[in-house]
């Protein structure tokens, strides 16, 4: 095979996988290019430009979804071929073994996410709808990852239905009053989310998967929150049909949401360094009147394919509620949709206190 014929095998393969553009993304995609050739008539120029200009935009996105992608494959491979008793007896560093880190993302501006079409009904997920934010603060802490696969993959079920419990009115009044007086007092402090990539050793701020701000330091009521989780998890754990667990750690953040900000579908404990979590909680809260539109947690039904869960295609919508909290395992596939918030104000955010309970 020539070279071009090479490259052109390996493009049709990438566009036949969901996971680097959906069926809706390449529908977007078929329909600009259409509507640009129309536009531009006999002018060769604007035609050509119209398409370097998607090319580039779509190149990006591809090399970006690609990039966690392959790398999850070729560790599921590895793990098959070889076993994992290897794994788990060596004690040398994984980069002894692997070399040099893999290249990052290309950095500088990146172009907005392709935008799917509205959807009728429960589709495969696509990355949301939302303009890439600028430059922001480098340290955050966060801890959640963008791939699923994971060591222990053999023992994963192969069906994860979109299970979660929801519980109203989970703070007194008072409580949540002064909760939201401490989150607006404490704006200065809240640096960009981040996510955890097997490709790196710690947090990457990756607009493409995630944009949000977070606070770490909640000052009181973090044990306030872990207080009133703690008397309500035999409730929780009943629901899920989940064991009941000793909570060997527990983290939290105050997460803010405001125009255009969004969460591309993942889990939240498929990696060794968070393989811990065991139950996730998000509780919603905001200030009155609402200022926000959107950024609903979907769940996803899944199914494990080549080593890593995929959405099934159908999920639960759980529309933020004031003082509103959700439970659900840490592997379930969950995703936040773009918000709309015309003030763009900090104070007309939407809210969470979101965390896990580690075992």
């Amino acid at each position: 095979m020539t070279p071009k014929q090479v490259l052109d095998s390996f493009s049709q393969t990438l566009l036949q996988d969901e996971r680097i553009l959906s069926p809706q993304e390449r529908a977007l995609l078929s329909a600009i290019l259409q509507h640009a050739n129309a536009g531009s008539g006999a002018n060769p120029n604007m035609r050509e430009a119209v398409r370097t200009a998607i090319a580039s935009s779509v190149g990006e996105v591809v090399a970006q979804r690609a990039f966690a992608v392959l790398g999850g494959s070729i560790v599921d491979r590895i793990l098959e071929q070889g076993g994992t008793s290897s794994v788990v007896e060596s004690k040398r560093p994984v980069t002894e073994y692997l070399g040099p880190k893999d290249p990052q993302p290309p950095t500088g501006p990146k172009p907005a996410p392709l935008q799917p079409a509205p959807a009728t009904g429960p589709l495969t997920p696509t990355v949301p709808t939302s303009d890439p934010k600028g430059p922001q603060p480098p340290h955050a802490a966060t801890s959640t990852v963008i791939s699923q696969t994971s060591v222990a993959a053999a023992e994963r079920p192969q069906q994860l239905p979109a299970e979660c419990v929801v519980l109203d009115e989970f703070l007194a009044p008072q409580e949540l009053a002064e909760l939201t007086g401490f989150i607006l007092d404490h704006e200065a402090e809240f640096e960009a989310s981040e996510v955890i990539s097997p490709h790196s050793e710690g947090g990457v701020v990756n607009y493409e998967h995630r944009s949000s701000r977070v606070l770490m330091d909640l000052g009181k009521y973090q044990d306030l929150m872990l207080d009133r989780i703690r008397t309500a998890l035999p409730e929780v754990l009943g629901k899920l049909g989940m064991e009941e667990f000793t909570i060997a750690g527990v983290e939290a953040q105050v997460t803010a949401s405001n125009e255009g900000d969004f969460f591309h579908f993942h889990s939240d404990n498929g990696s060794e360094r968070v393989a811990s979590r065991y139950l996730t909680f998000v509780y919603f809260f905001h200030r009155e009147p609402r200022g926000f539109e959107g950024g609903e947690l979907r769940i996803h039904d899944a199914r494990l394919q080549n080593g890593e869960y995929v959405s099934e295609g159908t999920y639960q919508t759980i529309i933020p509620q004031q003082n509103q909290i959700v439970f659900f395992p840490c592997e379930v596939l969950h995703e936040i949709t773009p918000v709309k918030c015309a003030s763009r104000l900090f104070a007309d955010s939407r809210f969470t206190l979101n965390g896990w309970l580690r075992r």
